[in-house]
């Protein structure tokens, strides 16, 4: 698959009512969001059977009824949902079997192109789990299997059985674990790599500020997480007024030269993003082809010496 640097990320648009939902969300807009993306060239969509609980790949078949041109289209499985809305995992053969059939139905397409393990849990039905995938690619269901949020060690485990097209990680500014073995891990082993959050979950977008985070739904997972709240928050925010800087001097908005620094790394094949408006497609389109050059790396890297967490 020869993806563009940069592919729609759908998990906001799955709405509220959820565990790790972003607030709600009126779906005409999150269709109009997909076609917008679509219009402007963006080749390839990112959700998940989790994301709203079945909802968001429900919005994004509705989107795919009238696009021009036909994206790849990548799901997960292996977190699922009881009637209660409480989550569970599994990645045993038969809850995979259902997962797959019920994604094909909302997504309304035959054949799944990238189809990726959610989270390595339960890690001990690791195995179970990747024997299975690579069933549903021989038997035509999936183009191409993937993994999310793996570990070298669960990475080698899974290519034992078949090999791995892709991972899927987090990786930002805020977030760089996979710097040390994950990513020369997937370079060595030509592993495709489409990390999520490249904006931290709209931290570094520019337009969030601590007022507007106190004003969060309740059930905007966002309110717990670290980099959300202090001692973090008001380091991150200093970090967001350098991206304006930078951004500021070539005419793009904060969010582009974050996930331009995140596409500086080789190992880097594209990255997830997400948007909630067309006008935020807008916005960050310019990452496509923006680039950073090596002086504004280096002050954002001295930024986060000077500044550690």
């Amino acid at each position: 698959m020869d993806l563009t640097a940069i592919g729609y990320g759908a998990w906001a648009i799955g709405g509220g009512n959820w565990e790790f939902a972003w607030g709600a969300q009126d779906d005409d807009e999150s269709v109009r969001t997909i076609e917008r993306a679509l219009d402007l060239g963006i080749n390839w969509i990112d959700t998940a059977a989790i994301y709203g609980l079945g909802h968001s790949e429900e919005v994004v078949a509705k989107a795919l009824k009238h696009a021009s041109h036909k994206p790849y289209v990548f799901t997960k499985c292996s977190m699922r949902w009881h009637e209660d809305r409480s989550i569970y995992r599994s990645l045993k053969t038969a809850s995979l079997e259902e997962e797959i059939e019920n994604s094909l139905r909302r997504l309304g397409v035959d054949t799944i192109d990238l189809y990726q393990i959610h989270w390595p849990n339960p890690e001990a039905e690791i195995e179970e789990g990747w024997e299975t995938l690579a069933r549903f690619q021989e038997q035509g269901k999936v183009r191409y299997i993937g993994v999310s949020n793996f570990s070298v060690e669960q990475m080698k485990r899974a290519q034992k059985i078949a090999p791995i097209t892709s991972l899927q990680p987090p990786y930002s500014l805020l977030r760089r674990d996979i710097e040390a073995e994950i990513l020369p891990f997937c370079r060595e082993h030509n592993i495709g790599v489409i990390n999520y959050s490249p904006m931290v979950s709209g931290l570094l977008t520019g337009k969030m500020t601590a007022e507007r985070i106190a004003q969060m739904p309740a059930d905007d997972w966002r309110r717990k997480s670290p980099n959300f709240t202090e001692p973090k928050l008001s380091r991150n925010l200093k970090l967001v007024e350098i991206l304006r800087e930078i951004g500021k001097e070539h005419g793009v908005e904060p969010g582009v030269v974050a996930i331009a620094w995140t596409l500086r790394n080789p190992a880097i094949t594209a990255a997830i993003v997400g948007a909630r408006r067309p006008d935020q497609v807008d916005g960050v389109l310019p990452a496509s082809t923006f680039r950073l050059s090596d002086a504004e790396a280096a002050r954002l890297e001295r930024f986060l010496a000077e500044n550690p967490a």
